[in-house]
């Protein structure tokens, strides 16, 4: 069955202010997809045959992300770090971009996905950014899922990024009349217009955040599977959730308060 989900600013509130609403299946789910060059190394292919299968596994991820309720998909393509890759490998990467923004909007737009790129965007090609552009205005209208791509991403950008906008909208901050608040910052960051992720999920073996979505993720649950990214399917993602189901999310509160609040309300299990 399709979920129907309509972004909203006043979903995306910070879990220092306010306990989001938890539910048994994530509701935003993120994703570093690490491992593409080490299982091509193992199999004697170029890095490159990675990228590729890399790929398939992210289509493979969406169409287990839909099949689970999960609504929203964020993933870490590339960061504002890997232009110190080989500068053959960047280009192709930037070109992989480019061909499976061209191949796969159309069935991300016929199974009602919207899609989004988030990053510095001024890095990449005027070309790769009209492709960009076309693909997410092609989808805008899309309730299904949302999925989101960081391309020249970094969480401390973000952060930078948003505190900048939120000095030009707001102009009492520069002249220090009023102390930044997080309702000043928020609005302004990539992913403002979606509830901070539930499930922070990392392949590949690495246990770090890796600049990602450093603002988002404080109270996310974090998986880390040494599973490479080219290898993930949908058990996996099953997999993932499952850790996700078994964990108390307390969010400063005491287990205690978790039982009282599952008491007074009728149906909630109190864990999730």
């Amino acid at each position: 069955m399709a979920t129907t989900f309509i972004e909203s600013k006043e979903e995306q509130v910070s879990s220092s202010q306010l306990v989001p609403e938890i539910s048994n299946i994530p509701k935003h789910v993120a994703v570093i997809m690490d491992g593409n060059g080490r299982w091509a190394t193992q199999r004697h292919l170029p890095r490159m045959a990675g990228h590729e299968r890399g790929v398939a596994a992210l289509r493979r991820a969406v169409e287990a992300s839909v099949q689970l309720g999960i609504q929203a998909l964020t993933v870490f393509a590339f960061s504002s770090e890997n232009w110190r890759r080989p500068e053959d490998e960047v280009s192709f990467l930037m070109t992989l971009f480019l061909r499976a923004l061209k191949s796969e909007v159309k069935d991300l737009h016929k199974n009602q996905i919207k899609l989004r790129v988030i990053g510095d965007l001024s890095g990449l090609s005027t070309r790769l950014r009209k492709a960009v552009e076309e693909a997410e205005e092609k989808t805008a209208l899309n309730t299904r899922m949302v999925l989101t791509v960081a391309v020249n991403y970094g969480g401390r950008w973000d952060i930078l990024n948003a505190m900048n906008k939120a000095l030009v909208a707001s102009p009492h901050l520069r002249e220090l009349k009023a102390p930044v608040t997080e309702d000043d910052i928020r609005p302004h960051l990539s992913l403002a217009n979606l509830p901070e992720p539930d499930l922070f999920i990392r392949t590949g073996g690495e246990q770090r955040m890796s600049n990602f979505m450093l603002w988002q993720l404080a109270y996310t649950e974090l998986y880390f599977t040494d599973l490479l990214w080219p290898d993930f399917d949908y058990e996996c993602l099953e997999a993932a959730v499952h850790s996700y189901q078994m964990r108390e999310r307390r969010f400063g509160r005491t287990s205690g308060q978790l039982a009282m609040h599952a008491d007074s309300v009728p149906g909630h299990a109190g864990l999730v």
